[in-house]
């Protein structure tokens, strides 16, 4: 079922919602039953490059960024044993604010029992002076699992811009079963001192998260995940490790091309391990 409401920009910026439900229809197959958005938030025809057992998807924004005033709500939910990826066609951009206001985006996933996502968004850039608040909750039901990234760049480094202006604000969770797993907030002033501390971005532009939840990791697939990276990580510092159903790789450089690359190699190591299916990088990437 597909469904739209027009909402045109209001001054204070765009409200837009995309709701997402993808079943599995017992003969092997995820199809996506349902699709209902509001305002600029759209998903392209879904894909099957793997076969029918995964849907691949792609969320497209087509204003561009994410501008002060806007506000964003994504609602993903798999039902009971399908399998999905989403993608998006380009990075995601946080505009400098518009008389100061904050922009919103909002990302509620939920897995159903023997469900799998795999959510690979591209790069999310912060310009300079942007005001942005990124929200993303993620729950599992039971033998659900969730394979995922967030890679953030600060300023444009291509164009000689810094992030010395502006705020960002995060905040990740994940519950497996109603219990907290994971849950992390930070607030990072432009400027300010998390920039430059050892324990914030020492001076570095880039950051990532990459988390595998849902399975317990044994020390041979850790072992692998690390060693795919140790060789290939240069200047930047990536780090993985292990909690009960849980596996977090993190990537502090200044490269959100090397982020995504050392995170598709970990993603190599893990998803036939995890999943039963080899690793297969969207075509969309490489356009």
């Amino acid at each position: 079922m597909t469904a739209a409401t027009a909402a045109p920009a209001a001054a204070a910026g765009w409200l837009a919602r995309l709701n997402l439900g993808f079943t599995h229809d017992g003969t092997g197959r995820t199809v996506l039953t349902d699709r209902e958005h509001l305002g600029p938030l759209r998903i392209q025809k879904p894909l099957y490059p793997e076969g029918d057992a995964i849907c691949h998807a792609v969320i497209v924004h087509p204003p561009g960024g994410i501008a002060g005033g806007d506000r964003l709500d994504i609602n993903v939910a798999l039902h009971q044993g399908a399998r999905g990826l989403i993608t998006t066609p380009g990075a995601t951009k946080w505009y400098k604010a518009r008389s100061g206001t904050e922009a919103i985006q909002r990302v509620h996933i939920h897995l159903a029992a023997g469900a799998a996502l795999e959510w690979l968004p591209q790069e999310a850039i912060v310009f300079n002076a942007a005001q942005a608040c990124n929200e993303t909750q993620i729950a599992l039901d039971d033998n659900a699992l969730y394979l995922g990234w967030e890679v953030l760049c600060f300023g444009r480094a291509a164009s000689g811009e810094t992030f010395d202006a502006g705020c960002c604000r995060q905040r990740l969770s994940v519950t497996r079963n109603g219990r907290l797993l994971w849950n992390e907030r930070g607030t990072l002033d432009a400027g300010g001192t998390l920039m430059a501390s050892p324990i914030g971005l020492a001076g570095r532009s880039v950051a990532g998260t990459l988390l595998a939840v849902g399975r317990e990791i044994p020390q041979t697939l850790l072992d692998a995940a690390r060693a795919a990276v140790t060789d290939h990580a240069g200047a930047a510092r990536i780090g993985l490790t292990r909690m009960p159903h849980l596996l977090a790789a993190r990537y502090l450089g200044d490269s959100s091309e090397e982020a995504k690359e050392l995170f598709v190699r970990v993603w190599r190591v893990l998803r036939p391990a995890l999943t039963g299916s080899a690793a297969v990088v969207p075509r969309l990437w490489a356009t």
